[in-house]
């Protein structure tokens, strides 16, 4: 009569024991709902559902439903207070980030779909968890909403909106509830329409360049506030970005959400060293923000020891791959491809490490 049958695993404790009333293991699910919401129970459940395995539960996971449950309003919540302008021109950041979300959106689609065509529901459910919190939250609505108390434009807004519109309907298997409710405020609705009956968001083509860019942007801005936050230099004030580029692409296209991203105010490309800065790597890239006095050499030397010997080892680890002839004649040439690629970039990265070093002393 089926065409496909779904087991779950056994539902044990987080010391691996059979959940069962005669060892006080088992928690009331009305209880939990009570505490953490029908939608956090949820998300718990499927958090800790692997396809193949037993479920280990704790009550950590539906308190982490519960708190993406309340990342999911604060987003609505942040981007319905925004005032809107038909007078102003969208700006170079938003435009860049628009399309960079559009691509990440229809890879994580693509993602979505084959995770449920393997019936990995929580392999889905984390592809999901990863899109909202940490691309559309952290990085796309900090790279596109508006300086304080100014207005943002009619363009980016309305992107925005449809966004997530179609983030709320990948989301709604996984958490109904507000995901339902957040839908009927963004526009009025008739009677009878509901997530549950609304058609999931098909994908599109997507520029996967855009996607692997993006990625060096997000380094690069997590590199700055970490010499912000080492060097107490507060986020309000700018400081410069000095770039001498590598041998892999530069995000060239997304600078403008770097410089809003992490107040920079200037950003250049150099070709030669620089005095009195703070530096660091990203792929094959060397980026430097001066510092003035600032600059500890002693500890920056011992900061890019740290890294040059990390290098060095992940260098040593490739190679040691790349030296087994089994792994070589066997694995896929794109495989093997990447590897080779590795191996250049860390070669790069350890020679310019070593430069840097150099020049301190």
């Amino acid at each position: 009569p089926f065409r496909d049958v779904y087991f779950t695993g056994m539902v044990r404790d987080e010391k691996g024991r059979k959940m069962s009333k005669s060892l006080g293991n088992s928690p009331d699910p009305l209880e939990l709902i009570e505490k953490y919401g029908a939608d956090g129970v949820r998300v718990g459940m499927m958090l800790c559902s692997p396809a193949g395995g037993d479920l280990l539960y704790n009550d950590s996971l539906p308190e982490q439903g519960q708190k993406f449950g309340n990342k999911i309003w604060n987003a609505f919540r942040l981007v319905t207070t925004w005032e809107i302008s038909n007078e102003i021109e969208q700006p170079e950041n938003a435009k860049t980030a628009i399309k960079w979300f559009d691509a990440r959106l229809n890879q994580a689609i693509k993602e979505i779909d084959e995770q449920y065509d393997k019936y990995r529901l929580s392999s889905a459910l984390m592809e999901v968890y990863k899109l909202f919190w940490d691309d559309f939250a952290s990085w796309y609505l900090e790279s596109v909403k508006p300086d304080y108390q100014k207005p943002i434009d009619k363009n980016t807004y309305e992107a925005t909106i449809e966004f997530l519109e179609k983030l709320l309907k990948v989301l709604h298997p996984f958490i109904p509830f507000i995901t339902e409710e957040i839908w009927h405020y963004l526009e009025e609705r008739n009677d009878g329409d509901s997530l549950m009956i609304d058609p999931m968001p098909d994908m599109s083509d997507y520029n996967k360049d855009d996607i692997a860019l993006f990625e060096q942007v997000k380094e690069v801005v997590s590199n700055i506030r970490t010499v912000r936050k080492d060097k107490n230099i507060a986020m309000k004030d700018q400081v410069e970005l000095l770039v001498k580029t590598g041998d892999d692409p530069w995000p060239e296209k997304f600078e403008s959400v770097i410089i809003k991203m992490a107040n920079i105010s200037t950003l250049n490309k150099i070709n030669d060293k620089v005095d009195n800065a703070a530096s660091f790597m990203v792929r094959t890239h060397e980026l430097f923000v001066p510092v003035g006095d600032l600059i500890d050499k002693d500890e920056e030397i011992e900061k890019l020891q740290k890294e040059l010997e990390y290098t060095q080892g992940f260098l040593k680890s490739v190679m040691k791959k790349l030296g087994n002839e089994r792994f070589v004649n066997n694995a896929p040439a794109q495989v093997v491809e990447a590897e080779n690629k590795k191996k250049t970039d860390a070669e790069t990265k350890i020679a310019a490490l070593k430069k840097q070093i150099e020049n301190l002393k």
